[in-house]
């Protein structure tokens, strides 16, 4: 905010043209760039590193604004709300472009209050203590942490502050949920050890259900992403690029005969996406991702598009054998081929992948386990004719067996977030 109006002269998404999350991101990355200068300049005249950090100018300016924006500042608070919307109109055109929606959102501005609250009470039970500045702190040294601010000396939130709140609320609303998951980059592992501890010592029972999934970060071929610095990949340019990339390697291939140009745009957006999603959900969320457009886009090997073929070759051969009404049919007296059976066995796992997957918090499981049905299944279409099956009782059941093994396919990349399309 303090950046938009030293810098911004006015400027808003529809003079620039920007989605609003970008450029109010513009501003986080003009502040962090004014904010070293003036360190630089601080330390130039012969102040000491760390006292330049607390005695920027800038910062300074943004304290003094986030105390106004507490005490309800009215110009502050306003200025605050047109951001604000800004960015959330911009995320929300990039959820949907994700398929991505939420049952409930929190805003740490209506719970950070809440938050005080209980850190108020803290200080009389003796969780917290107070620094002679008057900040207010938690001291961890005993568990092998180290002492945490909660409260700044000028009585303003910071985010344990609003994460407190923000957690208590969460379950006070949903009073029956038996534990919460917070999906976050393993950069904070430290912040929510501190964070779960601290609610422990609240006294809150249901605080030993928390849980920090802990996600390794992605980088791209250039190299690490860095928001404050401004070098990250726009979302919506990264699913524009991945769309057009997929343009590019079906055009290649071929495969997009008797197509409209509106379904070859959409088939485009459905193999770009599941590519993105797929290749980072295949990998351990622990571990770190190197993301290469390029290679998530290939239709051989363990990525989105490969799976995405199979299930259309599926429907396919599900359309040629016109058997729709018979699918679930009950045959008796089919002699198994040896493929029949390990791709049986395969699909029967489904469950227990599933219920593995959420014990664990490992989507990957799930991507991994379709993987291996559509390679059982590429292999059983290799070596076993359906269509063309001895008599029309082993015929009927390859075909049923094939549409339960797309029927699959499509329940675990539902659980992924990932789209199949029905031709390809």
């Amino acid at each position: 905010m303090l950046a938009w109006k030293k810098f911004g002269n006015g400027e808003t998404p529809e003079s620039t043209g920007l989605k609003g999350d970008k450029l109010v991101g513009n501003y986080y990355v003009k502040f962090d760039k004014a904010y070293k200068k003036e360190i630089q300049a601080l330390v130039a005249k012969g102040i000491k590193e760390e006292e330049a950090k607390q005695n920027a100018p800038i910062l300074l300016e943004a304290q003094n604004m986030l105390r106004k924006w507490e005490s309800g500042d009215e110009e502050v608070v306003s200025l605050w709300k047109t951001m604000n919307s800004w960015v959330y109109k911009g995320f929300n055109e990039t959820y949907k472009n994700l398929g991505v929606d939420f049952d409930v959102l929190y805003y740490e501005s209506n719970t950070y209050l809440l938050g005080k609250e209980f850190i108020t009470e803290g200080l009389k039970s003796g969780v917290f203590y107070k620094e002679e500045d008057g900040s207010v702190w938690c001291d961890l040294t005993e568990e092998g942490l180290d002492k945490k601010i909660v409260l700044r000396a000028d009585g303003t939130a910071v985010y344990m502050t609003q994460d407190i709140g923000t957690a208590i609320q969460r379950i006070k609303d949903h009073p029956d949920v038996g534990g919460m998951v917070y999906t976050v980059g393993n950069e904070q592992d430290y912040h929510f050890q501190v964070l779960f501890l601290i609610l422990k010592k609240l006294g809150f029972d249901w605080a030993k259900h928390l849980y920090h999934l802990s996600y390794g970060m992605v980088d791209l071929p250039s190299g690490k992403m860095k928001s404050r610095e401004g070098t990250v990949v726009d979302a919506d340019d990264l699913i524009n690029d991945m769309a057009n990339t997929a343009e590019e390697i079906s055009e290649e291939l071929g495969k997009l005969d008797g197509y409209s140009n509106e379904e070859k745009q959409q088939l485009y957006k459905t193999i770009g996406l599941g590519a993105l999603k797929y290749y980072i959900l295949k990998v351990d969320p622990k571990k770190r991702i190197l993301f290469n457009p390029k290679d998530s886009i290939d239709f051989q090997g363990n990525t989105g598009p490969f799976i995405q073929y199979t299930y259309a070759r599926i429907q396919s051969i599900l359309r040629k054998a016109n058997l729709a009404t018979n699918l679930t049919q009950t045959t008796i007296n089919v002699n198994l081929h040896d493929k029949e059976r390990e791709l049986i066995k395969q699909i029967q796992l489904f469950p227990e992948v599933i219920q593995n997957a959420a014990d664990n918090h490992s989507p990957a499981l799930i991507a991994n386990f379709t993987y291996d049905l559509v390679k059982e299944f590429n292999s059983f279409y290799q070596n076993v004719s359906i269509l063309g099956a001895d008599n029309e009782n082993e015929k009927l059941f390859r075909v049923q067996l094939s549409y339960t093994v797309a029927k699959t396919i499509k329940s675990a990349f539902k659980v992924l977030g990932i789209d199949v399309p029905e031709r390809m």
